[in-house]
C-alpha cells in the first residue's frame, strides 16, 4: 500500500513539473509551481519527512511563486 502512495505521489510530481515546463504564462506558471510545491510537500510527507516537508511548503508553495509575480 505503502509503494502504491510513492507511485501515485511520483506520479502527480512528473505531472505538475511538465505542467510548469509547458505553461509560458508567467501568472499560470506561478501557480503551477505552487501546486508542484504542494506535491512535492505531500511527497515528502509520504517519505516520512516532516521537516523538508515543511520546508518545502514555505519555499516551494509560497515564497517561489511571489518572486515570480
Amino acid at each position: 500500500m505503502t509503494e502504491a502512495v510513492i507511485v501515485l505521489a511520483l506520479l502527480l510530481v512528473a505531472v505538475s513539473a511538465t505542467a510548469a515546463v509547458a505553461v509560458r504564462d508567467p501568472v499560470r506558471q506561478s501557480l503551477v509551481l505552487a501546486v508542484l510545491g504542494v506535491v512535492l510537500a505531500v511527497l515528502f510527507t509520504v517519505l516520512q519527512a516532516p521537516d523538508v516537508a515543511l520546508s518545502q511548503l514555505a519555499v516551494g508553495s509560497a515564497l517561489t511563486p511571489l518572486l515570480l509575480l
